[in-house]
């Protein structure tokens, strides 16, 4: 037995009291005497009016056509009661209204403001107020007192039913700016993520394969280690690529889709860019800790792959490079420095966009740290990080 929440529960008690009302409704259009037969006609428009209005309030969604649209819904139900209206007015005959139609027109007034386009939510609303306000004078007539006290009733439930769709509409509107910040957010750390780890074994793979075609016409013999490089260089980005995308998945292994990089894979990044001609040296001071924040080495580590990879890319003529991790006053200082001329062999499409560094010094700079890059004092780059060190 399916089990019924208490959604559906309110929803059906709801639908209950609404057709109860429009009953109602029904026994007072023939209260006047007449039987509620089909040759009763002072019934018929009453009956009329309420299936155009219960139609459009409780057709279900699921099933709903796509001619049915919001206006569609709300303003013709109120054009049909205002017609009833106007035509009790002209031909000056008194006919009952109730509850029923009451609810059904502050349902679509609702329906209208929180559900149409700004421009529709305007009209639509509209005729369900004047269908609304036109009520009484069926009965009444349009000089009689009592519609001043009906259309007094019927501004404060008007004002209560529309300032609750408002209400609503602007935490919808709020709601769809939260996801879509929220999306953008994503965009923009995949985005970095991409750069920071597939552009640097990539561009590490394509200065490898420049040394292998130089190297197979000079030394063939010394070839397999290169190759090896460009085969871990592959292996690495393969292996980024899916770390990334596993982060818009919700299964997989969570290990994998945690941010990767720490103050310990910078040794492992420095031993794999170093080649023959570049050779890199790792400082580390005994007082700089494992026991860092997560996410301050990781940013430590986007320094340092982002630096070489602009080494690879701009300074290829650098034959030494120097990666220093250093505790300056309980701040972790990150300090990547080369000798570089700016000579490089790469092609232009394979120099990078300048985003590197700015989406970097956005990172560092989420963290309360501050990032500098530019030429060191004789010749050469260097760029340097500092982070609050802060124990995790």
């Amino acid at each position: 037995m399916k089990s019924v929440s208490p959604r559906g529960c309110a929803r059906g008690f709801a639908v209950g009291l609404l057709l109860a009302a429009c009953v109602v409704d029904v026994l007072y259009a023939g209260s006047d005497g007449t039987s509620i037969l089909p040759t009763a006609s002072p019934v018929w428009p009453t009956l009329a009016v309420l299936l155009v209005g219960l139609a459009a309030v409780l057709w279900p969604q699921e099933r709903r056509p796509e001619w049915l649209t919001p206006p569609v819904r709300t303003a013709v139900p109120a054009l049909v009661s205002a017609l009833y209206s106007v035509g009790s007015l002209v031909t000056f005959s008194a006919n009952m209204f109730g509850p029923g139609e009451v609810v059904i027109l502050l349902c679509l007034l609702f329906i209208a403001v929180r559900h149409c386009t700004p421009r529709w939510a305007w009209v639509c609303g509209a005729l369900d107020v004047v269908a609304l306000l036109l009520l009484p004078v069926r009965f009444l007539g349009p000089l009689d007192s009592g519609v001043l006290g009906f259309v007094a009733a019927g501004l404060v439930l008007i004002g209560l039913f529309a300032g609750l769709a408002v209400y609503l509409r602007t935490m919808d509107y709020r709601r769809t700016l939260a996801v879509s910040e929220t999306r953008r957010a994503e965009r923009v750390a995949i985005a970095a993520d991409l750069h920071d780890f597939v552009a640097h074994h990539v561009t590490g793979i394509l200065v490898q394969t420049q040394m292998a075609r130089m190297m197979a016409q000079t030394q063939p013999q010394e070839l397999d280690p290169v190759l090896a490089g460009i085969e871990g260089a592959a292996t690495e980005a393969l292996a980024s690529m899916r770390r990334t995308v596993g982060v818009l998945r919700d299964t997989g292994d969570e290990a994998d889709r945690r941010p990767v990089g720490d103050l310990a894979g910078i040794a492992d990044l420095v031993d794999r860019f170093a080649t023959p001609i570049q050779q890199v040296t790792l400082r580390r001071e005994p007082a700089v800790s494992d026991d860092l924040p997560h996410e301050v080495q990781a940013a430590a580590f986007r320094v340092v792959q982002e630096a070489l990879t602009n080494i690879r890319r701009h300074a290829a003529d650098a034959t030494h490079v120097e990666v220093s991790l250093r505790d300056d006053d309980g701040r972790l200082q990150v300090s990547v420095a080369d000798d570089g001329q700016g000579g490089t062999q790469l092609p232009a499409a394979a120099h990078g966009g300048g985003f590197g560094l700015v989406g970097l010094k956005e990172r560092v700079t989420a963290l309360g740290g501050e990032l500098h890059a530019g030429p060191r004092g004789g010749v050469g780059w260097e760029v340097r990080a500092e982070f609050p060190a802060g124990k995790g």
